[in-house]
């Protein structure tokens, strides 16, 4: 091979697969090199072929899928004529991969050393005599602390971001010449998700490995990859340098994609109801503000039976939300937002402090009083894939709350599903359908029809968008936006995604180690951020040295 010539070359590329109505087209003529050592990002929305792209340069579709034509190059070998077991060489040795969840992408049941020794033993990276010195080695070059204990303990017992190093350990185990990551970071918090990206870096650089990384987030393409390939409907549309593209896209589909993106610089989506007031955390009395929900020195302690002390999820917080308006609650994973908002919804009982909904004192609420606070206050939940019944039709899945609180009459209730379907912008026709048969984004309005079902005064939003790429998400917020303006409802918004935040929110709460460590309006947390945790994590949004979030 020439020393010019590209690591990987694609061309022509096509995939389809095969239903009862005959084959979908996936992808359909994509044409891209990756040079050694060189990064490229594929960008696109859910559906768009970016993961079928890769899972075909590994040999990993689903099933039912092939290629139907055109090559895939790796140094000049056509993986495309490749036998399965010579592609069980090719896996691990010279292509690695980062998959996207790491909880199902590991072995809930084998230790996380086990699962690192089966890819060194199965390309020859390790003898029986030498594995567990090398498991040792490949968990400490993906960053994992104390990796000899870390070895012998199970998924269960790892933090998202320690199961993304160990995916990363187990993709770069034998040192391969191209690493295929597949969102690889996008369930994770901004600092965790800098870090997991730096030791990527760091390991494919000193490794010379090229990096194909799938994902969304325009932000993390520009700041990772040299160039970026735009894909849409199975098509690449554009691709070119990074900058290039993200600054001054040329296709119409690209600009969508860099229009839609959230930035920490965006205008507030409901610019007519921002009111630029400090949030105090103690501050002016509730009825001042038309406080719909006051928590005060909220605290959850649980027992760690024998490890030393307690464990403090939420350390005396205090916060308001303002009738009508948008509150957020940001932090990295484990700083105790999911945990508050849970208190809120009387999922989870308070050690101390009180949570008082309209005057009365949520923690105390029993019976009937419970009832009504529950129709009050409802929730949107992060994955839109997990939290409807599969069982359960569109229609039965928005009715369902309407029919245990025995809301009207069945033609009511019926009359009441449709009018929900179309406040979120949804065809009556899926009524009948199932969540299996709908998108991402779809699920996703479901999910808020059926949280809008007893009119509610109080929406807990925990990630509600996190799942979901950057159009629709776009969709998503301003559905919310629109819905608040129509309903007056109030929010409680729970993310890790700054970007995300800014557009949304009207007060932002920063949360660390279960203390809340600064709380003001939107505009000052974003434009005057005072404690160096909240500079922490505004810095570390992906692309935001480059300019493109701000």
């Amino acid at each position: 091979m020439s020393p010019a010539a590209p690591l990987l070359s694609v061309r022509d590329l096509a995939v389809d697969f095969a239903t009862i109505d005959g084959p979908v087209h996936a992808v359909d003529g994509v044409d891209f090199d990756i040079a050694a050592g060189e990064t490229v990002a594929i960008v696109g929305e859910s559906g768009s072929g970016k993961s079928t792209t890769a899972m075909a340069i590994i040999g990993l579709l689903a099933s039912g899928g092939s290629v139907a034509r055109g090559s895939i190059l790796l140094d000049g070998e056509d993986l495309t004529r490749f036998g399965e077991g010579r592609m069980r060489e090719v896996r691990g040795r010279d292509i690695g991969l980062v998959p996207q969840d790491p909880m199902s992408n590991l072995n809930p049941v084998a230790k996380i050393g086990t699962q690192v020794a089966e890819t060194l033993l199965a390309h020859g990276m390790a003898t029986r005599s030498d594995v567990q010195d090398k498991v040792v080695q490949t968990l400490e070059a993906a960053g994992l602390p104390d990796a000899a204990t870390r070895a012998k303990q199970y998924p269960h017992e790892f933090s998202g971001g320690m199961r993304q190093r160990a995916l990363i350990a187990i993709g770069m185990a034998c040192k391969p010449r191209l690493l295929i990551a597949d969102e690889p970071t996008s369930a994770l918090d901004v600092t965790v998700q800098r870090t997991i990206l730096d030791q990527i870096d760091r390991m494919t650089t000193e490794l010379g490995t090229s990096v194909l990384l799938i994902t969304h987030d325009l932000g993390l393409a520009a700041e990772r990859a040299a160039r970026v390939i735009v894909m849409h409907r199975g098509r690449v549309v554009e691709q070119g340098p990074a900058r290039q593209i993200l600054e001054a896209p040329q296709h119409p589909y690209t600009k969508s994609l860099v229009a839609a993106a959230p930035s920490v610089a965006a205008v507030r989506l409901r610019p007519e109801a921002f009111r630029a007031r400090t949030l105090e955390v103690a501050g002016e009395p509730a009825a001042a503000r038309d406080d719909v929900v006051v928590i005060e020195n909220l605290t959850k302690v649980y027992p760690t039976r024998g490890r030393g002390e307690d464990f403090r999820a939420v350390d005396d917080v205090s916060l308001s939300i303002p009738r009508g308006e948008t509150v957020a609650i940001v932090g990295e994973s484990g700083s105790g937002k999911t945990t508050t908002a849970r208190m809120l919804l009387k999922v989870i009982e308070p050690t101390s402090g009180t949570i008082r909904y309209e005057g009365q004192d949520v923690t105390t609420l029993k019976g009937a009083a419970l009832k009504d606070f529950r129709q009050k206050v409802q929730p949107i939940f992060q994955d839109p894939y997990s939290s409807l019944n599969p069982m359960f039709t569109i229609e039965r899945i928005i009715e369902e709350p309407l029919t245990f609180y025995k809301r009207g009459s069945a033609k009511e209730r019926s009359a009441r599903v449709r009018k929900l379907m179309d406040d979120v912008a949804l065809p009556q026709a899926m009524l009948r359908r199932y969540p299996s048969e709908l998108s991402g984004g779809q699920r996703q309005r479901v999910a808020i029809a059926r949280a809008l079902a007893l009119s509610p005064e109080v929406v807990v939003c925990d990630e509600p968008v996190s799942a979901l790429d950057v159009l629709v998400q776009d969709q998503i917020l301003t559905l919310l936006g629109d819905l608040q303006r129509e309903y007056g409802l109030s929010y409680l918004f729970i993310s890790h995604d700054l970007a995300v935040v800014r557009l949304i929110s009207d007060f932002v709460c920063v949360m660390k180690d279960g203390r809340l460590v600064e709380a003001a309006s939107s505009e000052e947390i974003f434009t005057n951020p005072r404690d160096p945790y909240t500079r922490r994590l505004l810095a570390s949004i992906p692309g935001n040295e480059l300019g493109l979030t701000g």
